[in-house]
């Protein structure tokens, strides 16, 4: 099973390939990838991102100070986005907090590189293997066991990297208009589900009342064999009903 895994500048690369190799060493069924080039000249390589992820499950977006407002990792990250859903793309935060990223970034699923939360992303991957999948007791014993080994690592990456972008924080205004925006998403949609639940279900007429409907039995212009079409009308109501209902259904759901 395929792990996308996108990165751009020194720091985020060599996360990237600590990554790699970590998430092979945890879980043997996962095959991570990772672009060869810097993603900043990843202009001469759409047609790869592109034949990558038709078979990639999860996707994974090593962020840091000096990359999170780049275009390259905005595109690869809109790439991820468009061929999975967000719930299997998350953002790695590798020098930063889930408040220093702001929009499209924001709306993926954010990962710390914390215990908690690596066994979090982990447990997400290992729930894509299907039949590699590995049982929650042998994926907490092989976690615990590989787990120093990332965060030695990881740290000692922190360490040797350092990064010269002058970070611009976030102020209120932007951090309140961010989530205004979210709330007003988020009416907008309770909003809209709730109007298709109060709407009334249509009952199709059944055969009795088609004839009352068009008089049927008085009606002079009717001849015997319309009548008998009656029955077969009335199936007809109650197949378009039957697949109004399906598609009305879908589109609740989605």
């Amino acid at each position: 099973m395929k792990v996308f895994i996108s990165w751009s500048g020194e720091r985020s690369r060599r996360v990237a390939d600590l990554l790699d190799e970590w998430i092979q060493c945890v879980l043997q069924g996962a095959r991570p990838w990772m672009s060869s080039k810097d993603i900043d000249r990843g202009a001469l390589w759409f047609s790869e991102i592109a034949d990558q992820l038709a078979d990639t499950k999860i996707g994974i977006v090593c962020l840091t100070q000096e990359n999170k407002n780049k275009p390259w990792i905005l595109f690869e990250s809109g790439a991820l986005a468009k061929g999975l859903s967000s719930s299997r793309v998350c953002t790695f935060l590798v020098d930063l907090y889930p408040s220093d990223i702001s929009n499209p970034l924001a709306q993926f699923n954010h990962t710390m590189p914390t215990k908690e939360q690596m066994y979090s992303l982990v447990s997400t991957i290992n729930s894509f293997l299907e039949d590699r999948i590995l049982d929650d007791k042998v994926l907490n014993r092989v976690f615990e066991t590989y787990w120093p080994q990332f965060e030695s690592e990881y740290n000692q990456i922190i360490t040797e990297t350092v990064t010269e972008e002058i970070v611009e924080q976030r102020s209120d205004q932007s951090l309140l208009q961010e989530v205004l925006e979210t709330v007003r998403s988020m009416d907008k949609r309770v909003r809209t589900l709730e109007v298709r639940r109060r709407m009334p279900t249509r009952t199709p007429p059944d055969e009795n009342r088609l004839k009352e409907l068009m008089n049927i039995e008085k009606n002079p212009l009717f001849h015997t064999k319309d009548k008998a079409r009656i029955s077969d009308l009335a199936a007809l109501f109650n197949d378009i009903n039957e697949k109004q209902a399906k598609i009305d259904s879908g589109k609740e759901e989605s």
